[in-house]
C-alpha cells in the first residue's frame, strides 16, 4: 500500500478549502490554515488548487490530497474531471489525487477507468475515488482506485434526498470492498467521527467543520435580527 494512504490509516484529515470569492482563497492562507490543522494533530489534507496544493506542499510534508474543482458545459462531474487536471495537481506536489468518480457521463468520452489508469501509469500516484452510491464505488474499485470516499453523498442526484454524512453508504462499503474507505462529508462533530470509525472508515475527512468560516458565518447570521 502507498505510504501516504498508510500514514492517514486511522487519522483525521482536515479539507482545507475556502469559496473563491473568499479572502480566505490565497495560496498563502490556505497554507497557514492547513499548517494549523498539522500542528493540532491532523495527519493530512485535503486541497483544491494546484496553487493551494503547491503552498501548501511547501509548508508540509504529511500527504497531501490534492483535487482541482472544474466546471465543465453539459457535465456534472467537477472534482479533477479530466487527467489535465490530475496532471496539474501532482506536479503541484499531491501525494493522492481525488477524482469524481461517480456513473456520471465524463467529458470527451472519458471513463474512470480510463482515467485511473493514466494517473497510475503516468503520474505513479494513488487515487482517491470520490463516490455518491454503492454501484460507484463498486465500479471504482474495478477500475483500480487505491481508496474510497464518501464524499458525493447527497451532492448529486442519485443522491438528492440525502443528507451527509452518508453513514449507511460508510457501514455498506466497509464490508464490501477490499480498499481503504474514507468518511467525507458531514462531519460536523467528534461523535460523528467516532461514529465513522466504528462504521468502519479507514480515515475521516473533516471540512467546514473545522475550516468553513464562510459557511459557518452564513449559517448563524441567518438566525440574527438586523
Amino acid at each position: 500500500m502507498n505510504n501516504s494512504i498508510q500514514v492517514i490509516r486511522g487519522g483525521l484529515v482536515v479539507s482545507c478549502q475556502a469559496p473563491p470569492d473568499s479572502p480566505l482563497s490565497e495560496p498563502g492562507v490556505m497554507a497557514a490554515i492547513a499548517q494549523t490543522a498539522v500542528l493540532r494533530g491532523a495527519v493530512g489534507v485535503r486541497i483544491d488548487t494546484p496553487a493551494h496544493v503547491a503552498a501548501v506542499r511547501q509548508k508540509l510534508a504529511v500527504p497531501i490530497i490534492g483535487l482541482w474543482k472544474r466546471s465543465i458545459p453539459d457535465y456534472e462531474v467537477y472534482i479533477t474531471p479530466q487527467f489535465e487536471h490530475a496532471q496539474a495537481i501532482a506536479a503541484a506536489g499531491a501525494d493522492i489525487i481525488a477524482i469524481d468518480a461517480t456513473l456520471r457521463p465524463r467529458p470527451q468520452g472519458e471513463t474512470v477507468a480510463s482515467l485511473i489508469a493514466q494517473i497510475h501509469a503516468e503520474l505513479q500516484k494513488p487515487v482517491m475515488a470520490d463516490v455518491d452510491t454503492v454501484e460507484a464505488a463498486i465500479a471504482a474499485t474495478a477500475a483500480g482506485a487505491d481508496l474510497v470516499g464518501t464524499t458525493l453523498y447527497g451532492y448529486t442526484q442519485a443522491t438528492q434526498d440525502c443528507l451527509p454524512p452518508g453513514f449507511e453508504l460508510l457501514r455498506q462499503l466497509a464490508t464490501q470492498l477490499s480498499i481503504p474507505v474514507i468518511c467525507e462529508g458531514g462531519i460536523a462533530t467528534p461523535a460523528m467521527a467516532r461514529q465513522a470509525f466504528e462504521l468502519g472508515a479507514y480515515a475521516i475527512v473533516v471540512g467546514t467543520a473545522i475550516t468553513g468560516i464562510d459557511a459557518k458565518v452564513r449559517d448563524y447570521q441567518a438566525v440574527c435580527h438586523s
